[in-house]
């Protein structure tokens, strides 16, 4: 038999067993509850996830067509769409802005031929030259749409083609340039192959060093020019008094023994700017060269500076043969002359007033010419009033400063 003790013990661990397993079956209980009430939560909110991605995609793809659209507003280009009936149903703001205008009319005109040809499958394009002015070129291209319609995109490529022509020219121009004088000097060296006589070899052999010097003349130039174009030194403190002196040392030369006569006046004591020195010397050089070569015997150049609120101003005046009024918007072009046969004579190789020109825009500058024909021309070299950092406008003499090259 059990003892008192015993059985208590076994009661009180009776007792505390069903204590237990009563408070794991309600935790059990309690956490099902939980989880079922979980459960429905998350599957709620599935439903109502569910039922939202329509108005989220509807909300997001309305979101991105106003962002492209933005976007293609802003794009230079002018693009069109139509639809299968051809009937324009979107421009963006660079179409629009040629509605209205002579140039958009023809424009329309040609888009809707190329958009009935792309009714074909095929992209189309077409060139459009307007003649202005301004002389304005458009690129259109055209291609299909998967709905049947079509989109057309409007490119001005004006300047690209301006450019191009510009490449052409050069390309050409040069080519016959060198071609001249390496031309004669393979003709001249033939004939000196064979010759017999010392008078007639004298002469020859002169001539082959006149057009290889004038072949270098080019060459030179044609570096300068390239050196010009890309140089970005553009802060020398220079002495403009001196640039110019050195150009009045330089027409010296270019006289090479005629009555010709360069004078500076009225330039000031000191004037200093920013600037590309080697660049001022050139062009500056270019101008009084240019007008000595043009000036006959006995002729005058003068140059002169003059300041106001915007401008130093460098005025080359001569006597010379003058610039017809048809060729006066032309002569700072590149190998352009207005008298070939004089240019021969002075071997001028038609680069150096498209230097002068190089040098005043890299400056933020300009330069311009009036002339009437056979009363000479003022070259009026033009600098930006910033760029001066020190001026005392006295002249340097009360007296014009002359140069005479008659004894060259």
């Amino acid at each position: 038999m059990l003892d008192l003790s015993t059985a208590l013990a076994l009661l009180i661990g009776v007792a505390l067993g069903v204590v237990v397993g009563l408070f794991l079956a309600r935790r059990a209980v309690e956490r099902a509850r939980d989880g079922r009430e979980r459960f429905e939560s998350i599957t709620a909110s599935n439903t109502h996830s569910t039922a939202r991605p329509t108005d989220a995609k509807g909300e997001i793809a309305s979101e991105l067509a106003r962002g492209l659209r933005g976007a293609v507003d802003r794009l230079q280009m002018g693009v069109v769409m139509c639809d299968s009936s051809l009937k324009t149903t979107y421009r963006n703001a660079s179409a629009d802005a040629l509605n209205g205008t002579h140039g958009g009319v023809i424009i329309d005109a040609h888009l809707q031929q190329l958009f009935a040809e792309t009714q074909s499958g095929k992209p189309v394009g077409s060139i459009v030259d307007l003649q202005g002015p301004p002389k304005t070129t458009f690129s259109i291209e055209a291609m299909p749409t998967p709905d049947g319609g079509a989109v057309a995109t409007i490119d001005d490529i004006s300047e690209r083609v301006r450019i191009d022509s510009m490449r052409t020219d050069f390309v050409a121009n040069i080519s016959h340039e060198l071609r001249t004088p390496v031309g004669a000097i393979a003709v001249l060296a033939e004939m000196l192959a064979d010759e017999p006589d010392g008078a007639v070899v004298s002469t020859l052999s002169t001539r082959m060093v006149e057009e290889s010097h004038r072949a270098a003349r080019t060459i030179d130039d044609l570096l300068e020019l390239s050196r010009i174009e890309s140089s970005h030194h553009l802060d020398d403190s220079v002495d403009l008094a001196e640039v110019i002196a050195e150009a009045v040392t330089r027409g010296r030369m270019a006289a090479d023994g005629r009555q010709v006569e360069v004078e500076s006046i009225e330039t000031p004591e000191t004037l200093r700017i920013r600037a590309d020195r080697p660049q001022l010397t050139s062009a500056i050089g270019n101008l009084v060269e240019n007008a000595v070569k043009y000036s006959d015997d006995g002729a005058m150049v003068q140059i002169s500076v003059r300041l106001n609120e915007r401008w130093v101003e460098v005025m080359v005046i001569d006597q010379g043969v003058g610039i017809p009024a048809a060729d006066i918007d032309r002569v700072f072009e590149r190998f352009y002359r207005v008298d070939k046969a004089r240019a021969r004579e002075t071997g001028g190789t038609g680069l150096g007033l498209a230097i002068v020109r190089h040098v005043a825009n890299n400056h933020g500058g300009v330069v311009s010419v009036e002339s009437h024909e056979g009363e000479g021309s003022t070259f009026a070299f033009r600098l930006p009033a910033r760029l001066i950092e020190s001026a005392n406008t006295s002249p340097v003499a009360s007296q014009p400063t002359k140069v005479s090259l008659s004894d060259e």
